[in-house]
């Protein structure tokens, strides 16, 4: 049941994609120019996920368990330090590069664009040098992940 409640969700927020144009990398890039021809359309999908989020993670908060899982995972800090505003800016320039962040990658992937076959190739291998870094500069224990 545990597997079949993450594909439903997954088929979901994948759709959800799809429908507010997250998918579509010219438009993506489209929101971020703002010194040309900016489209604001996905600033109202942002603030609706933002919206929706608030008042999920409010809801969550006041919960012992989630409703489909053991335990919640909660960040064992709350602190901004260099990782986190170093990892925000490597995400943000790659999304502003190509217009793409993972989630949107992996549904368009589906549809064998060759840019989102590149992105996707591209993630993975910045997944592994991620984890090569991990092994000489590891995290302090207080910007760790609870289990």
């Amino acid at each position: 049941m545990q597997r079949i409640s993450e594909f439903l969700i997954g088929l979901l927020f994948g759709v959800g994609l799809m429908l507010s144009g997250m998918t579509d990398p010219s438009k993506v890039i489209g929101f971020l120019d703002l010194a040309g021809h900016w489209d604001p359309s996905l600033a109202l999908v942002m603030a609706g996920a933002v919206g929706v989020g608030v008042f999920a993670f409010a809801w969550a908060k006041r919960r012992n368990h989630p409703v489909l899982g053991q335990h919640f995972a909660w960040p064992a800090s709350e602190k901004i330090d260099r990782r986190v505003v170093v990892g925000s800016l490597v995400f943000g320039v790659g999304w502003g590069l190509a217009g793409f962040c993972p989630g949107p990658a992996l549904v368009t992937l589906v549809s064998g664009q060759e840019k989102a076959v590149a992105f996707v190739i591209a993630m993975i291998f910045g997944m592994i040098a991620y984890q090569s870094i991990q092994r000489f500069y590891p995290p302090s224990s207080s910007t760790e992940s609870q289990p």
